[in-house]
C-alpha cells in the first residue's frame, strides 16, 4: 500500500507464476488438501477486494493441481461429474463466478482503485493472527469490508473497527461457505458495531465481505 497509487496496477497470477516447476496456484499452499483450497480461496477474496485489476491465469479459477501445459491447456476434466473430487474444483469455480460477479456489482470495490480515499485499514497491525480487514469506499461513501483471517483456527468474538456511520453490517460473501468446500463457519445476522467496534466469527483460512445492513 505504501505505492499502490503512484500508478494503475494489474494484480496478477500470470502465467509466469504456475508453469517451470513453480507449480499451480493451489499447490503453493501449505497444508493438506482441505486446507490448501480453503488458502486458495482466501487469497482470491482477498486479492478481488484489493485495489487494483485482477488478472487470474487459466486453471487457477477451478484450482487445477497440475501446473499449467501449453500442451493441453486447461484440465477441464476435473470438474466432471464422475471425478471422485469434482465437488472441491466446482467449489472454488462457483467463489470465482461469485466473486466476479460481486464486483461487478459493488462500485466500492473498483470506482475508487486509483484513489487513496478509496481504502481505509480496519486492522493492519494483528500479525500474530494472520488477520487483515479494510475497507473500500465508492464516490457516495457506500463502503465494502473485506475480513481475511489467513490462519486455520476459527477467532470468534472478534474485534475490529468500523466506520460511525454505518449502523449495522452483514456478510454477502464467505470464502468458507459450504458450497464453495469450506466448513461453513458464518455470521448469519447483522452485527452492530458497539463503541466504534463490531465483533466476528472469523472461520478458518477465509475472506469473508461484509456490507451495511438496511
Amino acid at each position: 500500500m505504501v505505492y499502490a497509487y503512484s500508478e494503475n496496477y494489474v494484480l496478477p497470477i500470470s502465467h509466469d507464476e504456475v508453469v517451470h516447476g513453480k507449480q499451480a496456484l493451489v499447490s503453493k499452499m501449505p497444508g493438506d488438501w482441505w486446507q490448501r483450497r480453503a488458502n486458495h480461496r482466501a487469497y482470491l477474496g482477498f486479492m478481488w477486494a484489493h485495489p487494483g485489476k485482477q488478472l487470474l491465469f487459466m486453471g487457477q479459477e477451478f484450482a487445477q493441481g497440475a501446473e499449467w501445459s501449453e500442451a493441453h491447456g486447461p484440465e477441464w476434466w476435473l470438474l466432471d461429474p464422475g471425478y471422485a473430487s469434482a465437488g472441491d474444483h466446482r467449489g472454488v469455480r462457483d467463489l470465482v463466478r461469485d466473486l466476479n460477479a460481486f464486483y461487478r456489482a459493488t462500485p466500492a470495490l473498483w470506482v475508487r482503485d486509483t484513489d487513496p480515499g478509496g481504502f481505509q485499514w480496519s486492522l493492519g497491525d494483528a500479525a500474530d493472527d494472520n488477520v487483515f480487514a479494510f475497507l473500500r469506499y465508492d464516490a457516495e461513501g457506500g463502503a465494502v469490508l473485506s475480513v481475511s483471517n489467513f490462519s486455520p483456527v476459527v477467532r470468534h468474538d472478534y474485534r475490529l473497527w468500523v466506520p460511525d456511520h454505518v449502523t449495522a453490517w452483514q456478510e454477502a460473501l464467505n470464502t468458507d461457505a459450504g458450497h464453495y468446500g469450506g466448513s461453513d463457519v458464518t455470521n448469519p445476522d447483522p452485527v452492530k458495531p458497539e463503541d466504534g467496534h463490531i465483533r466476528l466469527t472469523l472461520p478458518p483460512l477465509a475472506t469473508v465481505w461484509l456490507l451495511p445492513s438496511p
